[in-house]
């Protein structure tokens, strides 16, 4: 779902929002702009600097918007001391060093990194095949996460009734669906509507193979 943040009828960059529901989050653009799967009763949170934090739940009326307009306060508050101690959470995030919702890297991706950027460790880790594994690592990585966005997209009450996939065939056409290059950049860029179009085409495709096959 579309949604746009303001302020004094100002759009707002960089507000922090998330899910609680489904643990997402993403930053609003410079226009204002975010984008997130939802459904009702989800939790949202919308928070930044200077800004009072608001929490909100998503109800029917909210989805059958075509822009879920937020509207937040600005948080004057003067400060004439800071007493900063010594278990105190400090983050870049909280410092403002680093906006909210900076991507982050499972471990796969950091190991992948740090072997592609050692000057002296490249050609040790092509002769070993070490680079080659974790290109593996991430491949895997990236598909369980993907795999985890569509338990939250579609409803398994979908897949059966709807694409007429069996229920003990569900994950099995998951897993052939994410093998679909188009399918996949769909998912990733949060377009339910097109993902909807390339499942119902790959739901075609999968009950013809299991038809079959069986």
């Amino acid at each position: 779902m579309c949604g746009i943040i303001l302020v004094d009828s100002t759009l707002v960059e960089g507000v922090n929002v998330v899910n609680e529901t489904s643990q997402q989050s993403i930053s609003s653009d410079r226009d204002g702009n975010f984008i997130l799967f939802l459904k009702e009763d989800d939790v949202l949170v919308f928070s930044a600097v200077n800004l009072v934090t608001l929490r909100k739940k998503i109800i029917l009326a909210d989805l059958g918007k075509a822009v879920l307009k937020i509207q937040l306060q600005k948080n004057n508050i003067l400060l004439k001391e800071v007493v900063i101690q010594e278990d105190s959470h400090i983050t870049a995030e909280n410092l403002g060093i680093i906006p909210y919702g900076q991507k982050k890297y499972t471990v796969a991706e950091r190991r992948l990194y740090s072997a592609r950027s050692g000057l002296l460790d490249r050609p040790l880790n092509w002769i070993s095949g070490r680079t080659a594994r974790l290109k593996k690592e991430v491949a895997v990585s990236e598909k369980e996460q993907l795999m985890a966005k569509l338990e939250y997209l579609f409803e398994e009450n979908f897949y059966t009734e709807t694409l007429k996939i069996p229920k003990d065939y569900i994950r099995d056409f998951q897993l052939f669906c994410i093998e679909n290059d188009y399918f996949v950049i769909s998912v990733k860029a949060k377009n339910k509507v097109l993902s909807k179009f390339y499942i119902l085409s790959l739901a075609k495709d999968y009950n013809k193979i299991t038809v079959y096959e069986n």
